[in-house]
């Protein structure tokens, strides 16, 4: 396999048609904004009068060195938007502007399934390899054209300046992150997890936290849990038979070199024979490894790739829980300062007019939670149609290549094979 680290190779082709399929959504979402009429002509033709964006990551390439060393991509970004600054803007980022990008859309978009980001490998050895800058690459690419032919999120101004914004100016921007935007989805996770708790948390007369009694919503969390579970146990499998296929590919190359040495101690029938068997198991071992490579890259990663945005999606779940606890408080909060101000008016005493301000200060904290709360039930809503919507097309793709890859593979294999038959036949009847 050659190198990764300039353009698209051969098994990039079904992530291309994937993002080619993002690149239309992108067109799509632009123009219900805009109003404008349907599409003429193609989302990567700049001079298409409908308004289009269109985002590529491309390019990886390494920089500095030692443990200072990381992996930046050029981000291309085309568009005839008014809100952006030409036709076509190149940026370079690195693999943290992209967590920049995920956690400011996370904190701002409640409700919204976040699209989610690749692991940062930690292991040196595997970290800048070629493989791995391939697949995170791609991964990278898919994450930035989900969030770009999002109809919420494709407005998002964080989103401008990560197409736009000169490396400086990015800098500036991860840095002076604080507060709020500190938190990571991963960081909600144990929030979410005491929520669900179904144990008692009796300790010191302390209560369970209050938790949304909503069928319906129940049927979505076990939904979720069950998703994860099943698509993470699918990956692992899949992730077995890319090892089998590399395993099985370096026994035939071995196979196919001992093969060699034997014939060259052969006679002419049987050394041509055994020279060519050696042949068709070397062939048939770059086959095996390319259609590892192909596995890994449209089978297994896309079912990580849904484990991580299941991931997301309980991250989500957390803030509607929290959301909920919140204006579960205040309501109970109203609750008792309208019983303190009937004890004040009953006595007449002069914290009446101080205890009414905070009652109307409660009053409107309640129901700005409230519209929070209702807004991240509406988005959640709609995002899990968009989400199974999407979930089905990815999945029917990824089983649908498996499928093809196999077939193709055992076509290969048996044409190999069949082919010697009948030398190894006259060799065993002379």
């Amino acid at each position: 396999m050659g190198t990764v680290y300039h353009g698209q190779p051969w098994f990039g082709q079904r992530l291309a048609e994937k993002h080619d399929f993002l690149r239309e959504r992108v067109l799509m979402n632009v123009q219900q904004r805009s109003g404008s009429g349907p599409l003429v002509q193609s989302p990567r033709s700049p001079s298409s009068q409908s308004p289009y964006l269109t985002v590529s990551v491309s390019d990886p390439a390494k920089m500095g060195n030692g443990v200072q060393a990381y992996i930046s991509y050029k981000v291309i970004t085309k568009t005839n938007l008014p809100e952006y600054e030409g036709p076509e803007k190149i940026v370079i980022r690195r693999y943290s502007d992209f967590v920049w990008l995920r956690d400011r859309l996370f904190e701002k978009y409640k409700g919204v399934f976040i699209p989610p980001l690749p692991e940062k490998s930690t292991v040196e050895k595997f970290r800048f390899s070629a493989e791995f800058i391939e697949m995170r690459r791609q991964a990278l690419d898919v994450f930035v054209n989900r969030i770009a032919s999002h109809h919420e999120l494709q407005q998002s101004e964080d989103l401008r300046i990560f197409l736009q914004a000169d490396e400086q100016t990015m800098e500036r921007a991860r840095s002076q992150e604080t507060g709020i935007f500190k938190k990571k989805p991963a960081d909600l996770m144990q929030i979410f997890k005491d929520v669900q708790s179904k144990v008692s948390d009796v300790v010191l007369g302390k209560e369970k936290p209050v938790e949304e009694s909503n069928p319906e919503y129940e049927k979505l969390k076990n939904y979720i849990f069950q998703l994860e579970d099943h698509l993470a146990e699918a990956q692992k499998h899949a992730y077995r038979l890319v090892k089998r296929h590399r395993e099985l590919g370096q026994s035939l190359s071995d196979f196919g070199k001992a093969v060699k040495l034997l014939a060259n101690c052969e006679g002419n029938v049987l050394g041509k024979a055994f020279t060519e068997l050696g042949a068709k198991s070397e062939i048939l071992s770059i086959k095996l490894q390319k259609e590892a490579h192909h596995l890994l890259m449209n089978f297994e990663e896309p079912l990580k790739d849904y484990v991580r945005a299941v991931q997301s999606i309980k991250a989500t779940i957390a803030e509607r829980a929290n959301a909920f606890r919140h204006h579960y408080e205040l309501a109970e909060a109203i609750k008792f300062k309208e019983i303190d101000m009937n004890k004040l008016r009953l006595t007449r005493s002069e914290k009446l007019g101080e205890a009414e301000h905070e009652y109307e200060e409660l009053k409107a904290d309640g129901a700005e939670a409230a519209r929070r709360f209702d807004r991240i039930v509406k988005l959640m809503n709609e995002e899990i149609v968009r989400f199974q919507e999407q979930k089905t097309l990815d999945m029917g793709l990824a089983f649908h290549e498996f499928a093809k890859g196999q077939a193709r593979l055992a076509n290969s294999i048996a044409e190999a094979w069949r082919s010697l038959l009948p030398k190894l036949e006259a060799c065993s009847s002379a």
